[in-house]
């Protein structure tokens, strides 16, 4: 089939070689050590050597961005969610220990808009150059007829590395330990079907309208806020050792969908319980609003929303204050919220009705 048969089918070849001109200005902004390749070719290629590693493990881990992409594509505001494809998955992959090395997208729609795409794409770019993380490759597929117009969607897929000794899985978290958690940025990229239905509607709220919860921001503004990027400061503290040379971050989780109810249990040994006191925070405007226009209790909050905690980590109380010292200098906000005991349920949230209602 000839390039204008396939033009006349839906699929415009000679856009997406545009694109992937248009976009190398940005990829080349996230060349890292151990990148061996351009965009370009039918593989990326990267060298693990070339990183400096003596015994590395490799992490992976993929996502996408949910529904949020929906009022990205309603709102006409394209430039930051490709921040929370890469945010997605590389605080995942940090969690363990390990340093997120390169990045692939994967964007989808049912015909090119050169534009729209440039700025998703240089939002990934813009991910992975905080992160330090290379943008390899990736693909842009078009595929008219499953599309509906003006829809995109988007995904990504990380490779970090963390040296065997210094693998991160919760093992060493011990009775005793101090939960410091690190607030979000707000919703980051979940729960936002039941965000799209509760600002739908709502009466008089549009994604055009202001957002009562934040101030010069529309709707639509507030609620694409970009997932936080929690990499160069975990990446930092890891530096922090005890006596053992061991890190002092004996254990890390990223609440994404499921809350804290559901992944602080991931991060924690049996027979341990991760006691969290939600007073120890002030739950941020957009939550509260949430949970006004629609009803929600504390338990939505605490399993679908993420409270205003994006990453919650165990470190042993003798290196709480370096701990937390070393996420403040790197830009974190960060709150004491709880300790580990002893106990059958993996977390506890105690106060949660009280400050959340």
């Amino acid at each position: 089939m000839s390039e204008s048969a396939y033009k006349q089918a839906g699929v415009d070849i000679e856009a997406a070689a545009n694109l992937i001109e248009n976009i190398k200005p940005h990829i080349a902004k996230t060349r890292r050590s151990g990148v061996m390749s351009g965009i370009g070719g039918f593989g990326a290629l990267f060298d693990l050597k070339d990183t400096g590693y003596s015994d590395p493990v490799l992490v992976s881990g993929t996502d996408g961005v949910g529904t949020k992409i929906k009022i990205a594509i309603d709102a006409g505001i394209h430039d930051t969610i490709g921040i929370d494809a890469v945010a997605m998955c590389v605080n995942d992959i940090v969690v363990q220990g390990a340093e997120p090395l390169f990045f692939l997208d994967y964007f989808a729609t049912g015909k090119l808009d050169t534009g729209v795409a440039e700025a998703v794409i240089k939002g990934v770019a813009k991910g992975c150059e905080l992160s330090g993380c290379a943008l390899i490759g990736g693909e842009t597929a078009e595929m008219p007829g499953l599309y509906q117009e003006g829809d995109y969607d988007l995904a990504g897929f990380t490779v970090g590395a963390v040296e065997r000794a210094d693998m991160i899985t919760g093992a060493a978290i011990e009775e005793g330990d101090i939960l410091l958690g690190l607030a979000s940025s707000g919703l980051h990229s979940n729960g936002f079907s039941l965000v799209r239905k509760i600002v739908e509607t709502t009466q008089g709220f549009g994604y055009d309208a202001p957002a009562p919860f934040a101030k010069g921001q529309s709707m639509a503004e507030a609620l694409l806020t970009p997932t936080r990027l929690y990499v160069k400061s975990v990446l930092a503290a890891l530096k922090i050792r005890d006596d053992a040379d061991k890190t002092a971050l004996h254990g890390m989780a990223h609440i994404t969908g499921g809350g804290l109810l559901e992944n602080v249990p991931r991060m924690m040994p049996e027979g341990l319980c991760a006691e969290i006191d939600c007073a120890a925070w002030g739950l941020p405007p957009v939550f509260r609003w949430l949970m006004s226009a629609g009803n929600l209790s504390a338990d939505d909050v605490g399993t679908t929303l993420n409270a205003g905690i994006g990453m919650v980590v165990a470190v042993p109380e003798s290196l709480k204050d370096a701990v937390r010292a070393s996420f403040e200098t790197t830009g974190e906000t960060v709150y004491e919220i709880g300790r580990v005991s002893k106990g059958d349920a993996p977390v506890q949230l105690h106060n949660a009705a009280e400050q959340w209602s």
